[in-house]
């Protein structure tokens, strides 16, 4: 069969014939590339990558033997072992959750990992109660705008979305961000962060950057405000003042999907693709022949302005 295959630690990924996988799989429908994929090629993961050569992706959209479409993801797919940019996957240790009927497939699968990055912070890990101010950090990618949007559709008063693409920024705002800020035009991110507030700050941060984003939302945050982080993208450390933390009562939450139990990772993904199916989700989804994956995977690495999907 055709797959994407790895060659070399760090290098970009290259279009071969390997062999058929073992075992249950799928006919891989579409794979998305996501950060994790390029982290597992660079050899920067706790879990080091699967032997070389091997095959990227830690997820996909496929067909099983008896029919139904599926959402694999997790498990060692792709992370200790072959993954699921290729024609067909193996289910392997994998989630499998039924794609709701009616769903694209590529938009299915790439509303998986990016999609419930976006969800399940606001959904599952530290719901929204209704009427907060929800400041989205990175939400100019895939992560950030299903934030945006997630936020308006579980009642938050006023999210503002934050970031450094103009591009993306204006699509924060089409989907429904009640105001925008460029994070590299700041001077000073604290007394924007409350500006953008009405001079309150925000009562809700979504965080997928750290670093030095995360300490100023720290800093601008209202007291008992909510601050969720699931990523790192502006730096792995972040300087936090421990009195803004205790003395306005903060709560910092981590949050990955790899820890997601299997039955909540079900449900919410149901949730998820059923408000996109619905019109109340929507994300750019670019739709790559398996052919072109390195191209697509030197965009990933740039940074995309839409959700590249390959479609073997």
């Amino acid at each position: 069969m055709r797959a994407a295959l790895i060659r070399e630690v760090g290098a970009a990924p290259e279009v071969a014939d390997v062999r058929e996988p073992d075992g249950d799989a799928i006919e891989v429908l579409a794979a998305p590339i996501n950060p994790i994929d390029l982290a597992v090629s660079r050899g920067i993961l706790a879990t080091g990558h699967p032997e070389l050569p091997y095959v990227p992706g830690c997820e996909a959209v496929g067909r099983t033997a008896d029919g139904k479409v599926v959402w694999i993801y997790a498990g060692s797919l792709g992370r200790t072992s072959n993954g699921a940019i290729a024609e067909r996957a193996a289910m392997g240790d994998s989630t499998a959750i039924e794609v709701p009927a009616g769903a694209d497939p590529a938009l299915a699968a790439a509303l998986g990992i990016a999609g419930l990055a976006g969800w399940l912070p606001l959904a599952w890990r530290a719901p929204l109660r209704g009427g907060e101010n929800v400041l989205v950090l990175g939400a100019t990618g895939s992560v950030g705008l299903v934030a945006v949007q997630t936020a308006k559709l579980l009642g938050a008063g006023r999210v503002v979305a934050a970031g450094r693409s103009a591009d993306g920024l204006e699509r924060a705002r089409e989907r429904g961000a009640d105001a925008t800020l460029r994070l590299d035009e700041a001077d000073d991110l604290v007394a924007a962060f409350k500006e953008a507030f009405g001079g309150e700050g925000p009562s809700y941060v979504f965080d997928p950057l750290w670093g030095e984003p995360a300490r100023a939302a720290v800093e601008a945050a209202v007291p008992h405000a909510m601050i969720v982080n699931l990523g790192q993208s502006a730096g792995a450390t972040s300087e936090l003042a421990s009195a803004a933390v205790r003395f306005k009562s903060l709560s910092i939450h981590g949050h990955t999907n790899f820890a997601v139990p299997p039955g909540e990772l079900a449900e919410h993904y149901r949730r998820l693709v059923g408000h996109a199916l619905a019109g109340g989700i929507r994300l750019d989804v670019e739709r790559v022949p398996l052919e072109d994956v390195a191209d697509a995977w030197r965009r990933q690495a740039e940074g995309a302005g839409t959700k590249l999907v390959v479609v073997p």
